[in-house]
C-alpha cells in the first residue's frame, strides 16, 4: 500500500470516528463503541475495496456490504455520508423521530444501505443469500459482511456458515470484529467463542486473522480473499474496542451508551488533533 493511499485511508477512518461521536452525541444514545473498533474496515472498504456507486446507490453491478452487527450503524452511516451518499450533517440526527437514519440500518430509508439489520445474526444469512444469488445468475458481485465476536454467539450464524461452505461461495467475505467486548462483559467471560480461526476453518472456511485496526494487515487478508477460490472467506480482526477515544478504548460499558456535554468536547478534541496530524 502507498503511503498517499495508506494516508487518505487514515483521515477518512478518523472522519468515520468523528461521525461517530457527532451521532451518538446527538442521539444521546447508540453504539459508539463497536462502531470505533469498526473504523479502519470500514475505510478500507468504502475507500479502496468495495465498487459501489453513490449517485446510484442501486447499481445493479455494485457489490454488497450487509452490517450484520446492525448496532453499530452509526460507524456505517458515517462511512456512507462522507462517500457522498447523503449530507454529512444528517449524521446528526442519529435515532431522532423521523429521521432516515435509525439506531438500526433500514434498506428502505437510507441510500447505500443493502440489508436492514438488528437482530444479530440475521445480517450473515442474507448475505450468504446474496452470495448464492449472485452466484446462480453468474455475476461478478463480491459481498461483505460484518460480524462482532458477541454476535458469532448466535446459532443462526453457524448455520449462515455451513450454508456458504456448501455452496462454495468463494464471492463471500465474512469479517469478524473480535474486539473482545460484549454488552455484558469480556467475550471470554459471557461465551467464550475461542477458538474463532479453528472454528471457521472447521466450517470449511480459508481464514486469515490479522489486526484490524491497521491498514497494511486489512490489505493483506482482502488480497488473501481475492486469490481465494471454492470456499467463503473470513477475516478474523482482533480490535480495540472504543478505539480512537482515550476513555471508551477497551471499556465494555461504551457498548451502548452516548457521551455527555463534556465527554463529546473531550472525544471531539482528541479526534480533531489526530486529524490535524495527519494533513500536516
Amino acid at each position: 500500500m502507498t503511503n498517499e493511499l495508506k494516508k487518505e485511508l487514515e483521515i477518512f477512518a478518523t472522519q468515520i470516528r468523528m461521525g461517530i461521536i457527532e451521532g451518538t452525541y446527538n442521539a444521546k444514545a447508540g453504539h459508539p463503541g463497536g462502531s470505533l473498533s469498526a473504523a479502519e474496515v470500514f475505510s478500507y472498504l468504502y475507500g479502496k475495496e468495495m465498487r459501489y456507486n453513490p449517485k446510484e446507490p442501486k447499481w445493479d453491478s455494485r457489490d454488497r456490504f450487509v452490517l450484520s452487527k446492525g448496532h453499530c450503524a452509526p460507524g456505517l452511516y458515517a462511512a456512507l455520508a462522507y462517500k457522498g451518499f447523503f449530507p454529512v450533517e444528517d449524521l446528526k440526527t442519529l435515532r431522532h423521530i423521523d429521521s432516515y437514519l435509525q439506531g438500526h440500518p433500514n434498506m428502505n430509508t437510507v441510500p447505500g444501505i443493502d440489508m436492514s439489520t438488528g437482530s444479530l445474526g440475521q445480517g450473515v444469512s442474507a448475505a450468504a443469500g446474496m452470495a448464492k444469488g449472485a452466484k446462480y445468475l453468474g455475476k461478478d458481485i463480491n459481498v461483505y459482511t460484518l460480524l462482532g465476536d458477541g454476535e458469532i454467539e448466535e446459532g443462526q450464524v453457524w448455520e449462515a456458515f455451513m450454508f456458504a461452505a456448501q455452496y462454495k461461495l468463494d464471492n463471500l467475505c465474512v469479517i469478524i470484529d473480535s474486539n473482545g467486548l460484549q454488552i455484558d462483559g469480556r467475550t471470554a467471560d459471557v461465551m467464550n467463542a475461542e477458538p474463532i480461526d479453528e472454528k471457521m476453518k472447521a466450517f470449511g472456511f480459508e481464514v486469515i486473522t490479522v489486526n484490524g485496526n491497521d491498514f497494511d494487515e486489512l490489505e493483506k487478508a482482502f488480497d488473501a480473499f481475492h486469490k481465494t477460490e471454492g470456499k467463503p472467506f473470513a477475516i478474523i480482526m482482533k480490535t480495540i474496542k472504543g478505539l480512537g477515544v482515550s476513555y471508551m478504548e477497551d471499556e465494555c460499558s461504551w457498548h451502548g451508551k452516548a457521551p455527555n456535554d463534556e465527554e463529546y468536547e473531550i472525544a471531539m478534541a482528541e479526534l480533531t488533533a489526530k486529524m490535524k496530524e495527519l494533513e500536516a
